[in-house]
């Protein structure tokens, strides 16, 4: 524990222009926006249309931008899949639906759903200040490329025209920017996917069930990573919570993730990030009222699905 919390203090990393609170709560505010495309039923049905009954339709439209991958690049960058799940529907899917394809589905869940929570606000003055706003962080944030293949490759696709699109574009290069600098910070801390989902499960934040039924983990492979966990001091318990240094752990890897997340957001300072959460917090509160977020609509696991085999 202590070499991994050591790698904190002698500048492992550049320093950060901003405060990377600011920078999370830019973030965490505009994420409604971006995170219901994996719970509306606008995309699952759209999936469906190409022959992508979920889970098939989650990991090809977010895997989309990559090209027509096979599980591998998709286990190492979504990071907390059960490998098994995904290779049940990678590179199958391509059979049935290209990656231009599917990423156009993608965009046009996200203009439906977008629409149905926010209304005329889609057109409105505030949504196209969000958007410009938003769009100049995710572009800053394709300037920083080194280590991060999903931000990356959402950063190398064409910019769509409309307000609402530009900003839920732009958020989703950002959710992933951040979401690849979470994956090096969970690689440099000795954690693999299923330990790291376990750990975020005895933090009380989100219930054990979801995680494993969303994730694909059957209960012996949970329980294996939970004594692996418990040898390392970092849960305990019989119903697995977090010890003093399991708290330690998790504090670091969120300071190191917001850490990590700021050089897309520099480009805005502190009063850009302000701003952008201001415009884009009634955003998301609405697609939260709308039921946007529902988490009953999460992706579940299908075990009926074939095995998907390389070409």
């Amino acid at each position: 524990m202590a070499d991994i919390m050591d790698v904190t203090d002698p500048g492992w990393q550049r320093p950060a222009a901003l405060d990377p609170a600011v920078v999370r709560r830019a973030w965490r505010v505009t994420e409604p926006l971006h995170g219901m495309i994996y719970f509306v039923p606008e995309a699952h049905e759209r999936y469906a249309a190409l022959g992508l009954p979920e889970p098939a339709g989650y990991f090809a439209s977010r895997a989309a931008a990559l090209g027509p991958v096979g599980p591998g690049p998709v286990v190492a960058t979504f990071f907390n899949f059960n490998p098994d799940l995904v290779a049940r529907v990678l590179p199958a899917a391509w059979q049935r639906a290209t990656p231009a394809a599917v990423l156009a589905a993608r965009l046009e869940a996200a203009d439906a759903a977008l629409t149905r929570a926010l209304g005329d606000a889609v057109h409105g003055p505030e949504m196209v200040e969000a958007a410009g706003l938003a769009r100049r962080a995710a572009e800053s944030a394709a300037a920083h490329p080194e280590g991060r293949p999903l931000s990356a490759a959402h950063a190398a696709l064409p910019w769509p025209e409309q307000p609402h699109l530009i900003l839920w574009q732009a958020q989703t290069v950002l959710r992933e920017f951040r979401g690849d600098g979470h994956v090096a910070a969970l690689v440099l801390a000795g954690l693999t996917g299923l330990e790291a989902l376990v750990l975020h499960a005895a933090s009380g934040e989100v219930p054990v069930r979801f995680l494993r039924r969303t994730r694909g983990w059957t209960g012996d492979q949970w329980a294996a990573a939970v004594e692996r966990l418990r040898g390392r001091g970092l849960i305990e318990g019989a119903e697995p919570a977090l010890t003093d240094a399991g708290r330690a752990q998790r504090a670091w890897l969120e300071a190191a993730t917001d850490r990590l997340a700021t050089p897309a957001y520099a480009v805005l300072g502190v009063d850009g990030c302000a701003r952008l959460a201001e415009l884009t917090r009634p955003m998301s509160r609405a697609v939260v009222d709308a039921g946007l977020l529902n988490v009953d609509n999460a992706v579940p696991p299908r075990a009926d699905l074939p095995a998907s085999r390389s070409a």
